[in-house]
């Protein structure tokens, strides 16, 4: 079909026959253009799209909903995720069926996962053509002989301009994310930043795979010479795009992934990459596709004569986004496959100053550290932050996680113990002291440990019993300097260390209580240990 074109399918089988023009497969160019037609965005220099999302510069955690029903009364970890009645749900797809009439519309078939056995067919509705474009960007796109019989599983409709009613619909604005298991279907409204269609069709995997004993997981993973596949999980500004998009190693896929019995798998078919102060020197690969035709950018200010980006202004938002094609990427890979891992990287920003460079896990605290998943806010990003503050989100990806967290946890340990994986604690956060005293672990460091790590250089090396977080810290790695690696040592005050040590520990404790009664003794063992910080003081 050319671009352009109006396909033939429609909406009937959702009860959608009131829409004016149904845009049905554009490909990237046809949707860039009209994109600009519109004045949804315009061109920076070097051909990125560069779009305002408005209000909602992230996703809106707290406006998204699971219907409650048969299916999920039992199966939703209903302590984290917030639901909507089937009647609710019901009154919300009435009026959104009646806002997308008389409109016009893009629709792409896509699929999520690169595995075909495990794979979701999505067809996706979007108000905006550079949804549109994003979105085929993010996703896998099917070829012509795919797309002749695709059958979609799953349908999102994204309508920003659509407004929720609190007293109709059940949520608790105008914006609302609703997810209807038994109906498959999803409906964003009243937010324009388009990262909510990606997670939704991660938080729709995230709930079906775990059924086959397929692991879900918010990770990137990148693949050797020597095909040994690492997967490193992160929250948002721990460097989980940056360090897995190394120039020696393959791109498998930088932000969501399946562990099958067959090995891993990319959810995606492309990435979306914080833009944030992005720095050429520190991820060349990521900040050229600022300078590609098609990039879509998010929230990043332009300059309005010279089209010149300026990424480290933070007027629109803390959290401007990149959205590319993985192939923009020169090391990825084609096929998003690979075995299984060899090694498992956990990465924190610890802006307390505490943790060290890189640590080797057990088996149980890595599912102690997994279901944790620590990493922490820095004074400045967010309007009240004033110091350093802890926060925790389970599997490394809490907002996306319908299941109880434990059943997800029970899933990567067995596939741990199975293929005998490393693990390793990697914080990439600050080092001399919390932030505002101390620096940021420099990034040469941080990649030295990694390929130690990866390579197998730590296998032999000696190591330090961690007394507060009983984990392995190695005392001596080739090209780096031994003081960053015990960070007491890095602190002008180490008194001041040990009191920070034993206050965060008391924060890894005090979270972890809700997991206590869902995991084994072994893995309770695993928890820190805040008294030790007095009997190291005392030493």
């Amino acid at each position: 079909m050319a671009d352009g074109m109006i396909s033939s399918r429609d909406l009937s089988d959702l009860g959608v026959t009131n829409t004016a023009k149904l845009n049905v497969n554009w490909r990237e160019e046809a949707l860039y253009e009209e994109s600009v037609r519109r004045g949804e965005g315009r061109v920076a220099k070097g051909g990125p799209l560069v779009v305002e999302t408005g209000q909602h510069t992230g996703r809106s955690a707290r406006d998204k909903f699971t219907v409650r029903d048969e299916a999920t009364e039992d199966t939703v970890w209903w302590d984290f995720n917030a639901s909507m009645t089937p009647d609710h749900f019901d009154a919300l797809w009435e009026d959104f069926r009646a806002h997308m009439g008389g409109k016009e519309l893009f629709v792409q078939e896509l699929f999520g996962g690169a595995d075909e056995r495990h794979r979701l067919p999505v067809r996706v509705v979007n108000e905006l053509a550079w949804h549109s474009l994003f979105i085929r960007h993010l996703l896998r796109r099917p070829s012509a002989e795919e797309l002749d019989g695709f059958s979609p599983e799953f349908t999102i409709i994204n309508l920003p301009s659509f407004k929720a009613d609190p007293d109709r619909h059940g949520t608790r604005s105008e914006t609302v994310i609703a997810v209807n298991f038994a109906k498959k279907l999803v409906l964003i409204g009243g937010t324009s930043y388009a990262g909510e269609t990606k997670k939704s069709v991660f938080t729709i995997l995230n709930y079906l795979l775990p059924e086959r004993r397929v692991m879900p997981m918010h990770c990137s993973v990148n693949v050797g010479a020597d095909n040994d596949p690492a997967v490193f999980f992160g929250l948002s500004g721990t460097g989980k795009t940056t360090l897995s998009a190394d120039p020696k190693r393959k791109l498998i896929g930088d932000d969501e992934h399946g562990w099958s019995p067959d090995g891993l798998f990319n959810f995606e078919g492309g990435c979306y990459a914080k833009m944030i102060r992005l720095s050429p020197e520190a991820e060349p690969e990521i900040y050229a596709t600022t300078k590609r035709w098609g990039t879509v950018l998010e929230n990043v200010v332009m300059d309005p004569v010279t089209r010149e980006l300026d990424l480290d202004d933070a007027t629109l938002a803390e959290n401007s986004r990149g959205a590319y094609p993985l192939h923009y990427i020169p090391n990825a890979c084609d096929k998003n496959v690979c075995g299984h891992p060899r090694n498992l990287v956990m990465l924190t920003c610890d802006a307390f100053g505490v943790m060290p460079p890189i640590a080797k896990l057990t088996p149980a605290q890595a599912m102690y550290h997994f279901l944790s998943g620590y990493t922490a806010k820095v004074a400045g990003t967010e309007k009240g932050v004033t110091e350093p503050s802890a926060t925790f989100s389970t599997c490394f990806g809490a907002p996306f996680m319908p299941r109880h967290p434990a059943e997800y946890g029970a899933l990567l340990r067995e596939l741990i113990a199975e293929h005998g994986v490393d693990c390793w604690l990697v914080n990439t956060g600050w080092t001399g002291g919390a932030y505002g005293v101390g620096e940021r672990m420099p990034i040469k460091a941080t990649r030295a440990l990694l390929n130690a790590a990866l390579d197998g250089t730590l296998a032999g090396a000696e190591y330090r019993m961690d007394p507060v977080f009983g984990f392995a810290v190695p005392t001596h790695v080739e090209g780096v300097d031994p003081k960053i690696l015990n960070p007491r040592d890095t602190w002008s005050n180490p008194e001041a260390y040990d009191a920070q040590a034993e206050k965060l520990a008391d924060m890894f404790v005090a979270n972890f209580e809700k997991f206590e009664e869902h995991v084994q003794p072994y893995v309770r063992a695993a928890a820190p240990r805040p008294d030790s910080a007095k009997v190291s003081a005392a030493e």
